[in-house]
């Protein structure tokens, strides 16, 4: 059996490239508006926004969801517009 030789496509394009939307504690929101940005703003339910926000609370920060960089940044803003501190990495 021959092997294959798997090459990474370097031709994404800017709006394919996958990146991740970070979220950060502070000490100023409580649970209840973060939880309820993240089902607003990220279209979580209401579980997994409350599993994010303890997450995050615990940990400093987390990934609380992936995607193309345009629609993260979309997200990034209207988090930070609702108080809260997020930052889109690649």
């Amino acid at each position: 059996m021959k092997e294959k030789t798997l090459h990474k496509d370097n031709n994404l394009k800017s709006s394919d490239q996958v990146c991740s939307l970070i979220l950060y504690n502070d000490n100023f929101n409580t649970f209840d508006h973060v939880i309820k940005s993240l089902v607003e703003v990220c279209d979580h339910d209401f579980i997994q926004a409350e599993q994010c926000a303890l997450i995050v609370h615990l940990r400093g920060s987390y990934e609380i969801k992936t995607g193309p960089k345009e629609i993260l940044g979309a997200m990034c803003r209207s988090l930070n517009a609702k108080g809260l501190s997020s930052k889109v990495t690649t």
